[in-house]
């Protein structure tokens, strides 16, 4: 079995909602201070008071990747991670619709989906989180259990969410 890149361990309970993770992606990404143009994205539960930076999942049977009319999508196996290739792509945002964790964006100035590349290797979104709510770790050292707690921590909050929005209504 062929080792794996590195990748994106979340803990949204860390996260204080700076959103600093945003606005470095995309500085170093398109040269500006724009969340909109940002590969991670911070959500906010309003209710719980939570914060989620959500980024693409690297996915190894990526929905985005097969999809793509044009090939657009591939993976590049030196660091694990999906790639678009901007010049093949046709911007049709057929990628955007499926993913499973709205991890693919579409720019309206460019008119092209773009997504996490692990900044090349040195995600910025790490480097300037203190508080490390985003690590950059081999696969190995994230544990099972820890995603298992933290999906249903996340489960039981939206179901929440739902249940308090029902009763506003």
């Amino acid at each position: 079995m062929e080792p794996m890149g590195k990748v994106l361990q979340v803990n949204f309970e860390r996260c204080t909602g700076c959103r600093l993770c945003e606005l470095v992606c995309s500085v170093f990404h398109d040269g500006v201070s724009n969340p909109a143009r940002s590969r991670i994205k911070v959500i906010k539960w309003e209710s719980e008071g939570l914060y989620i930076p959500m980024s693409c999942q690297q996915c190894q049977d990526a929905p985005c990747m097969i999809i793509c009319p044009v090939k657009a999508i591939s993976r590049d196996e030196k660091l694990s991670r999906v790639m678009i290739n901007q010049d093949k792509c046709i911007g049709c945002r057929s990628c955007v619709t499926v993913c499973p964790f709205g991890a693919m964006n579409f720019s309206v100035i460019d008119r092209k989906v773009f997504k996490c590349d692990f900044c090349d290797g040195d995600p910025q979104c790490v480097r300037f989180c203190d508080i490390k709510a985003v690590d950059y770790l081999e696969p190995d050292r994230v544990s099972i259990a820890k995603k298992r707690t933290a999906a249903e921590k996340i489960t039981a909050a939206q179901k929440q969410a739902l249940a308090l929005e029902s009763e506003l209504r």
